[in-house]
């Protein structure tokens, strides 16, 4: 009884009925008699009007597929023959009449059962008086035909398997786990999901942060071509984020020097402003002798800057 579709699920544990083993005969096989002149694919031995067993295009004797095809039964541990009928459920096999109760070995061909940790094979009965697990839930027992949902070795019955918060069934819906609680989907997101500062609804998974404010992956974009940023660089204007070629091209201002948008990235971070103008500090220089500026004495004349020196020939 696995729990689908979960943010968590759970595995394990006892096989809860009503389950009734599939019978079979040779349906994977064919017995008769050989009007061929056939060998057996194991030892070579004629079979010509000999018993044999057919199976996957290869010809036997009854003994080599006892030996080497037939499936070993679960509880006596010896070949289930060709001619015998063969019971099987989830990858295991029993002769017909080794498929009893391990408690009171009464026949479970056609009856419900449960297949426990032992993999052993009990009836209803025994199940229900010895040995059931107990709902987390409600403390009764899980019995032969319960359906139920188990997580971290716990098991509910399945409609006792609820949200913490607003006690809806959860049963083989998806869930949360928090601490020692259960939750739905919906009361998880209320209750502890982060809300997005662009589309305010909460987030599930993932998310980006910048400067402590959460968003969705999918909404953290850059505001001109909408391409994600999380992971990437990017610059922060009046509350819109842009990618680096966006910022260059639409909203960066551009150096007086080189006429290039000073960006912040790469060479050169810091910026020289004046008179409503700006430069990269590596631009800032006399417009005469090319003598760097930044942080020093300059003489501003006709939107160019000069040093002292240059100025006074001016």
């Amino acid at each position: 009884m696995d729990h689908s579709d979960g943010v968590d699920k759970p595995s394990g544990g006892a096989e809860a009925g009503p389950r009734n083993a599939e019978e079979e005969g040779p349906s994977s096989y064919t017995v008769g008699t050989m009007s061929d002149r056939f060998d057996c694919h194991y030892c070579r031995q004629p079979l010509h009007g000999k018993k044999y067993v057919e199976k996957e295009g290869r010809h036997c004797c009854v003994k080599c597929f006892e030996k080497f095809c037939a499936n070993t039964c679960a509880e006596c541990r010896k070949p289930i023959g060709a001619d015998t009928k063969e019971l099987h459920f989830k990858n295991r096999y029993w002769h017909e009449n080794c498929f009893r109760c391990f408690k009171c070995y009464t026949s479970l061909v056609n009856e419900p059962f449960m297949l426990k940790e032992n993999n052993k094979v009990w009836c209803n009965k025994c199940t229900t008086t010895e040995g059931a697990p107990h709902c987390k839930g409600c403390l009764k027992p899980i019995v032969a035909g319960d359906q139920n949902v188990e997580y971290k070795k716990i098991i509910w019955h399945k409609d006792c398997f609820t949200c913490s918060q607003c006690k809806q069934v959860i049963g083989t819906g998806s869930f949360f786990p928090k601490d020692d609680e259960i939750y739905c989907v919906s009361c998880h997101e209320h209750k502890f999901a982060k809300t997005c500062v662009k589309c305010k609804n909460a987030i599930t998974s993932g998310g980006v942060a910048y400067q402590e404010r959460p968003y969705h992956a999918e909404c953290f974009v850059c505001a001109t071509c909408s391409k994600k940023l999380g992971g990437q660089r990017f610059t922060a204007v009046e509350d819109q984020f842009y990618c680096v070629d966006c910022y260059k091209s639409f909203v960066a201002k551009k150096c007086s020097g080189c006429r290039n948008p000073i960006t912040g990235f790469g060479k050169g971070t810091n910026v020289v402003s004046h008179e409503g103008q700006s430069w990269h500090d590596y631009c800032f220089n006399c417009k005469k002798c090319s003598i760097p500026l930044a942080n020093k004495p300059f003489v501003y004349h006709n939107e160019q800057i000069y040093c002292a020196p240059c100025a006074k020939k001016l």
